[in-house]
C-alpha cells in the first residue's frame, strides 16, 4: 500500500517497522510538514481515498500526527495529499509499520471524529463493488451520505434503552396464515439468519382498537411484527422500500408493534435529516431503519434481519454507478452479517424467484386463503365486452362504468392510469403519425384541452405544428393520461368527488383518503390506502402497462395491478377489480388467479431454457466502438459465443446515446450464472488498464443492465 509524495507525486523511499519518520523537509512547505510529531502508537494510517480512476481502486498508507493520533480511527473522514491534489478518505485501519516500500507523507486533515464507515458496512462496500465491477470510490459515495457539519455537532439524545412494549392483540397470528411464516417469525427471534421470499396477501391489517377502521395495510403490520422479533432478540433491523410514504407506512407500523428507537432514512428529506438519521444508526440509537434505495447500506448495529419490499418497482435499482439493485444487495448483506432476509412484494419479479432455488424458502398463504381473502378480479378483454354493443369500445367500457357506479353507493373507488398528465402522447388526426417536435424530433404532449402542444424532450411550444406526412394540423389522443381521466370520470359521476394521486398533481401524491365515496386517479405507485379499503378499482390501458419494452415488462405490469388490487377490500365484503384491456395473457390470468408465484416460476422456466436473466449473467458495455472493443477485448469471458453485438444505440432519445460523444454502441456480454462474479472481476480489471493507459473515449459498464432486463 502506498501514498503518493507531497510535492512531486513520486514514490518514496522504503519505510522500516521501526523508522516511521515524517518525509525530508523541502522548502518552507515541506519544513512545516517535517517539524511535524508522528503518533507514537499505530503511526500508519490505511486509507480509502475518494479516486474515480479504476487504476488507483485501492488502498494506500499515511503517517499519523500525533494532533490526529486520537481522532484518526477506522471509520473516521480525513483529507490526505495525493500528487498534487488533496482528496478525501475514510481512515479504514490503524498500523504499527507499512507494507509500503518507500517514503509516506503524513494525512493532511481530519475532517471528523466520527465513525461513519463502520467494518461491516466496509465489507460489503468492498463486495458491492466486486460484483457489479465498480471501484470502491464510487460504492463509498453511496454508502455514507455526505457530512452536515452542524447535524454532526447536534447534541445526542439520551439513550432510550426502554424494551419493546407489546404488540396489538388484533395483529396477532398475521404470519399465521402463512406456510412457514411462523416458523420464519420463530427463528429471526431466536436470532436466527432464515431467508425468505413471501407473497403476502392482500388487504388491511386488523383495526389497533376495537371498532376502529383498519388503515395500516397487512404487509406493513406483517413486516412491523418481524421487525419486532428481530429486535426482542437484541438485534438491528433494516426495512428498504421504495419511496418515502412506504416508509412511513412501515415505520408507524414498526412503533405501533411496540418497538421504539425507529429512524427514517430518506435521501429526498434533504441532507441534515438524512445525515441525521444516519448517525443515529451508525451511534447505535435507532433499532430499526426503515428509509428508501438510500438506506441499504444504513450501518445499523448487529444486524439481525434485513427486509426488502416491493422489488419489482424500478426506485429500488441505483441510477448511478455501479449502479446494484436494492434485493440483491440486501441479499450480499444478509450472508455478509448473518442477518435474516426478507424479501415481501404483491407480484414477484424473475430474479426474486431465481432465489428460491437453494437460497431462500418460499413463504405463501394457501390458495383458499388467498381466495378468501381476495377482491374478484375480472378482465374485461374485448371478447369479454363482445356483447356490450358500442360502449364495449369506450377506454371506460359500459361494464366498467356501471362496476364503478355501484361501487360508490359503498365506499371509494381506485382507478389506476399508467401515465400523467393530460394527453401525454398525441398523433396526426388524419394519417395517425405519432406528433413530434421540429426542433429535437421528440413526442409532443397536450398539457390540457386548451393548450398548445409541447414537447416532452425540450420544452418547446409546437403551436403551428402540421404533420409533416399529411400537412394535417389536427391532433388525436394515442396515451390519456391521469388528468384527463379524471376530468372524463369527473363528468361520468356528477356530483362525486374526484381526487388525483400523482407526482404531477396539485396535491402531489396522497398518502390516505376517507372511507367516503369517491373517486381516486392516481398512477402505479401513487396509489393511497383508502381507510377500510376501497370498494373497487379499474385498472385502465391494461395493453399500455403490458406494452412496456423489456423481459421484465409484463412482470412489471403485473406487479403493479396487484399493488392497487391489494388496497381493495376482499370478495366477500363486495370488493372487485376490474381489468381494463387487452393485455398480455399471461399476466392477466396471473392477476385473474392472484397467483404472482405461478406467473414468475413460468418467467424463469422460459429465460433458463433461453439463457436470459436471471438465469444467465450479462454485462452492457456501451461506448464507442474503438473503446467498447479494446475493453471487451480483454476479458477472457467475452468469447464470440458469449458476445452480442456490437449493436448502434439510439441517439434522438433521452438514454444512452446521450451521455457519449460520435455514434456509440453496445456489446454485451452474457455468460452463466455461476461465472457471473468472475465476469464482474475481468471487466473491473480491463477498465483499471484502460484507466491506467489512459485510452480516450467514454464508456459505461452496466452488471444486470435494467434496460435489457
Amino acid at each position: 500500500m502506498s501514498s503518493v509524495d507531497d510535492a512531486a507525486g513520486e514514490q518514496g523511499a522504503l519505510l522500516a517497522l521501526d523508522d516511521v519518520k515524517p518525509p525530508a523537509p523541502r522548502g518552507r512547505r515541506k519544513a512545516a510538514l517535517g517539524a511535524q510529531e508522528m503518533a507514537s502508537e499505530l503511526p500508519v494510517a490505511r486509507v480509502l481515498l475518494d479516486l474515480q480512476p479504476a487504476h488507483l481502486d485501492r488502498e494506500y498508507d499515511y503517517l499519523v500526527p500525533a494532533s490526529m493520533a486520537d481522532g484518526a480511527q477506522p471509520g473516521t473522514r480525513v483529507r490526505a495529499r495525493f500528487g498534487a491534489q488533496e482528496v478525501d478518505g475514510f481512515v479504514v485501519a490503524r498500523l504499527a509499520s507499512s507494507e509500503h516500500d518507500g517514503r509516506l507523507v503524513p494525512l493532511r486533515r481530519l475532517v471528523s471524529a466520527e465513525v461513519v464507515l463502520t467494518p461491516p458496512v466496509l465489507r460489503l462496500v468492498r463486495a458491492v463493488a466486486e460484483r457489479w465491477a465498480g471501484t470502491t470510490a464510487d460504492v463509498l459515495r453511496l454508502a455514507v451520505p455526505p457530512r452536515h457539519a452542524r447535524t454532526e455537532k447536534e447534541p445526542a439524545p439520551d439513550a432510550d434503552d426502554a424494551p419493546a412494549t407489546p404488540a396489538p392483540a388484533s395483529w396477532a397470528g398475521l404470519w399465521a396464515p402463512y406456510r412457514g411464516g411462523e416458523a420464519f417469525l420463530g427463528h429471526v427471534a431466536r436470532g436466527g439468519a432464515p431467508k425468505a421470499v413471501w407473497t403476502p396477501l392482500p388487504g388491511l391489517a386488523p383495526a389497533l382498537e376495537d371498532g376502529g377502521v383498519p388503515t395500516v395495510t397487512h404487509w406493513a403490520a406483517a413486516v412491523a411484527l418481524a421487525a419486532r422479533a428481530a429486535v426482542t432478540a437484541g438485534r438491528g433491523v433494516l426495512v428498504v422500500v421504495p419511496d418515502a410514504r412506504d416508509a412511513g407506512r412501515v415505520a408507524a407500523a414498526v412503533e405501533a408493534a411496540g418497538v421504539p428507537d425507529v429512524v427514517r432514512l430518506l435521501a429526498e428529506d434533504g441532507p441534515a435529516p438524512r445525515y441525521r438519521a444516519f448517525l443515529a444508526a451508525a451511534r447505535g440509537r435507532a433499532r430499526v431503519v426503515v428509509g428508501t434505495r438510500a438506506a441499504m447500506f444504513a450501518p445499523v448495529a448487529d444486524l439481525g434481519l434485513v427486509a426488502v419490499w416491493g422489488d419489482g418497482e424500478d426506485t429500488l435499482a441505483e441510477p448511478h454507478a455501479p449502479y446494484p439493485h436494492a434485493r440483491d444487495v440486501l441479499a450480499l448483506r444478509s450472508d455478509l452479517e448473518q442477518a435474516a432476509y426478507l424479501l415481501g412484494s404483491p407480484g414477484r419479479t424473475a430474479a426474486a424467484q431465481a432465489l428460491l432455488a437453494g437460497w431462500a424458502h418460499e413463504v405463501v398463504a394457501p390458495r383458499e386463503v388467498v381466495r378468501a381473502r381476495a377482491p374478484r378480479v375480472r378482465a374485461l378483454t374485448s371478447t369479454e365486452l363482445a356483447a356490450e354493443g358500442p360502449g364495449a369500445a369506450a377506454r371506460i367500457p359500459t361494464a366498467a362504468w356501471r362496476a364503478a357506479r355501484d361501487a360508490l353507493a359503498h365506499g371509494p373507488v381506485l382507478v389506476q392510469v399508467p401515465r400523467t398528465g393530460y394527453l401525454p402522447v398525441v398523433a396526426c388526426v388524419r394519417c395517425r403519425t405519432p406528433a413530434t417536435c421540429d426542433a429535437c424530433h421528440g413526442p409532443l404532449a397536450l398539457g390540457s384541452g386548451t393548450a398548445a402542444p409541447q414537447c416532452r424532450w425540450c420544452g418547446r411550444l409546437a403551436a403551428g405544428w402540421r404533420c409533416g406526412e399529411c400537412g394535417s394540423s389536427g391532433l388525436r389522443a394515442v396515451r390519456v393520461g391521469s388528468e384527463r381521466t379524471a376530468e372524463e370520470l369527473g363528468r361520468a359521476f356528477p356530483g362525486v368527488p374526484v381526487r388525483v394521486s400523482t407526482s404531477t398533481a396539485p396535491g402531489g401524491v396522497m398518502d390516505r383518503v376517507p372511507g367516503r365515496p369517491a373517486v381516486v386517479v392516481a398512477t402505479p405507485g401513487a396509489e393511497p390506502v383508502a381507510d377500510g379499503g376501497y370498494a373497487a378499482a379499474l385498472l385502465l390501458d391494461a395493453a399500455v402497462a403490458t406494452a412496456a419494452p423489456g423481459l421484465d415488462g409484463a412482470t412489471r405490469a403485473l406487479h403493479r395491478w396487484l399493488a392497487a388490487a391489494h388496497l381493495v377490500r376482499p370478495a366477500t365484503a363486495g370488493g372487485q377489480v376490474l381489468l381494463v384491456g387487452d393485455a398480455a395473457p399471461g399476466p392477466t390470468g396471473a392477476l385473474v388467479r392472484f397467483d404472482p408465484g405461478g406467473f414468475a416460476d413460468r418467467e424463469l422456466a422460459e429465460r433458463i431454457e433461453l439463457a436470459l436473466p436471471p438465469a444467465v449473467r450479462v454485462a452492457a458495455v456501451t461506448g464507442d466502438r474503438a473503446s467498447v472493443a479494446a475493453l471487451v477485448g480483454r476479458v477472457p469471458l467475452a468469447t464470440p459465443e458469449a458476445t452480442l453485438g456490437p449493436v448502434d444505440v439510439e441517439q434522438d432519445a433521452p438514454g444512452d446515446g446521450s451521455l457519449f460523444d460520435g455514434a456509440p454502441v453496445r456489446v454485451v456480454v452474457r455468460v452463466p450464472s455461476q461465472h457471473g462474479l468472475e465476469l464482474a472481476r475481468q471487466l473491473r480489471a480491463s477498465q483499471a488498464v484502460r484507466s491506467a493507459h489512459r485510452e480516450p473515449g467514454t464508456l459505461r459498464v452496466r452488471l444486470d443492465p435494467e434496460e435489457l432486463l
